[in-house]
């Protein structure tokens, strides 16, 4: 499935935001991730749960049921499934068969979000999440917020490439956070297994006109913006601004921020988008949800507007790359090449049961 290999969709072996940790409460919250019906919870002590949302009787969606205690009871009917997924009632009968279960998926609180691991339990190490303090969340100071949570009629790698090529900034969003330098600047990369970040160090450029509407003067700037990519979904973005040399306060910061993207794939074609942003002392962060919000708006129209085009042209069609797709391709590799290991793991592990 573009831009991936026909047969590939999405690493199952990873960690993805499955919701703000705010917005889950003793009320069911049905989600679907990687094509699977899944509901969240918290238990009456306060525990974060993620369970099967596909009653194994006649398929009624649990996210459309009720809860009783900590125990999901369907709405169809009444069988009841602890949060171990384990069937606990059936009424119309006095005992329960342990084949009567639903999937449950490991699920970690980690800063403002929670975590979902949707493929082999045993694989899901918290030690694989961003560190907080490295993506700024921690940082000293710093005051973090969720922002807007969107689901997107877009497949989730069409924002992934987004947030990878942040050329687009003086574009799409050229009337709001970027300037056509964020295209000419020289663009710095940095790899590792399971990490991408990239980097421009904009000189002595116009500042953009975000820094009016957050009231700030108008004048040349130094600008650092740049993305860091925790595979599978998860993007740190950093913004600094300084007045640049020449300027009467030249060398003053700006504007400093750190943004967090989350991309987590729901189906072949639509994806959730958590959005959220830290700022020092919380400068602005409530003027800047009331901002931003046209701005992620153009990266939704954007994304979706290609999926119709995906559609209407079928297949995997060819692409005009240039120099600043050098981050996007790479993304896409490493997760080409992290779906290709699940599967030659996948095809190794049935073999040896057919032997």
């Amino acid at each position: 499935m573009y831009p991936f290999r026909e047969g590939s969709f999405a690493v199952r072996n990873g960690w993805y935001v499955a919701a703000f940790a705010e917005d889950v409460t003793h009320a069911l919250l049905p989600r679907t991730i990687l094509n699977q019906p899944i509901v969240l919870y918290r238990k009456e002590n306060g525990e974060a749960v993620a369970v099967g949302g596909r009653c194994p009787h006649r398929h009624f969606p649990l996210g459309q049921s009720c809860l009783r205690g900590d125990e999901i009871v369907c709405g169809y009917h009444g069988i009841a499934f602890g949060p171990d997924g384990r069937c606990t009632d059936i009424p119309s009968q006095d005992f329960v068969p342990k084949s009567y279960n639903i999937p449950t998926y490991p699920l970690v609180e980690h800063g403002m979000w929670l975590w979902i691991w949707p493929g082999d339990p045993d694989k899901a190490d918290p030690a694989l999440l961003p560190d907080l303090a490295t993506i700024g969340y921690a940082m000293e100071g710093m005051v973090t917020r969720p922002f807007y949570t969107h689901e997107i009629k877009a497949r989730y790698q069409l924002l992934n490439d987004n947030l990878l090529d942040l050329s687009h900034l003086g574009y799409l969003h050229g009337t709001s956070i970027g300037t056509p330098e964020n295209a000419s600047t020289p663009e710095k990369l940095t790899k590792r297994p399971g990490f991408l970040s990239s980097r421009r160090y904009i000189r002595n450029a116009p500042s953009p006109a975000a820094t009016v509407a957050m009231g700030r003067e108008p004048g040349r700037v130094d600008r650092t913006v740049g993305m860091d990519f925790y595979l599978p979904g998860f993007h740190a973005g950093i913004g600094e601004s300084f007045y640049a040399e020449g300027e009467p306060r030249a060398g003053e910061m700006i504007q400093c921020s750190r943004i967090f993207h989350a991309v987590t794939p729901a189906t072949q074609d639509t994806c959730y988008y958590f959005f959220g942003m830290g700022t020092p002392g919380g400068e602005n962060l409530e003027k800047s949800r009331e901002y931003l919000k046209a701005v992620i708006a153009e990266d939704i129209f954007a994304s979706e507007e290609i999926e119709k085009m995906l559609k209407l042209v079928g297949g995997n069609p060819p692409e005009f790359m240039n120099k600043s797709d050098q981050n996007a391709v790479e993304g896409r590799r490493m997760l080409q090449a992290m779906m290709d290991a699940e599967a030659q793991a996948t095809a190794s592990a049935r073999e040896q049961v057919e032997a």
